[in-house]
């Protein structure tokens, strides 16, 4: 090497030694990030296991100029919002209880609502708003005398079907235990709230 070409060079790696370093410094690559965690009850039940949630920032960031899809597994518990194709938010749910509760299928989210109450699920309560008789059907159930009927919260409802079956914020209790919605942690419901959009598509798998 000539001596002003040496000379250069040293100028350069003193000159500008952050950005050499940056240069030559590997790309972190994304790491999913634990956004919520369940807290479960004792069960023999496998589902009782499940693990928390978790979220991919980096593909999150994407969401508004990729194609967004949700899958639902109801053998896995498990929730996952796609951005192009690939898991963004890998979430537990708790789904219907009895088999054919949560309908299997192809949907679209038909209504987003933050503050939904059930029209069929909730409790009979007094005139002071007391809880006279809890986890009530209006389809089964009799309201007792000077009671009235107040709908299950549902916060974060984001409708799959006319007849009300929806994904939001609820209790799991490790296995299904829904009437047929799937239920959501409070985080993983209110992110994937705002990410999605109306008519974003939503298949219900085994």
């Amino acid at each position: 090497m000539k001596l002003r070409q040496f000379v250069i060079l040293l100028g350069i790696l003193f000159l500008f030694p952050q950005t050499l370093s940056a240069l030559s410094a590997p790309s972190p690559s994304p790491t999913p990030i634990v956004v919520a965690k369940v807290s479960m009850k004792t069960s023999s039940n496998p589902h009782a296991q499940q693990e928390p949630g978790k979220v991919d920032i980096s593909l999150l960031e994407k969401a508004s100029s990729e194609p967004i899809s949700i899958l639902i597994s109801l053998s896995k518990q498990r929730a996952y919002l796609l951005i192009d194709g690939k898991i963004a938010i890998d979430s537990p749910i708790s789904s219907g209880k009895k088999n054919g509760w949560t309908h299997k299928g192809e949907f679209l989210i038909l209504e987003k609502d933050p503050n939904h109450q059930s029209s069929l699920y909730g409790d009979f309560v007094d005139g002071e708003g007391k809880i006279v008789r809890s986890g009530i059907s209006r389809k089964l159930d009799t309201p007792p005398s000077g009671t009235h009927y107040r709908g299950a919260s549902m916060k974060f409802f984001m409708r799959l079907t006319p007849e009300g079956i929806g994904m939001h914020e609820g209790i799991l209790p490790g296995y299904p235990a829904s009437h047929g919605c799937i239920r959501l942690p409070k985080e993983m419901a209110k992110l994937i709230y705002s990410t999605v959009t109306l008519y974003t598509p939503v298949s219900v798998t085994d």
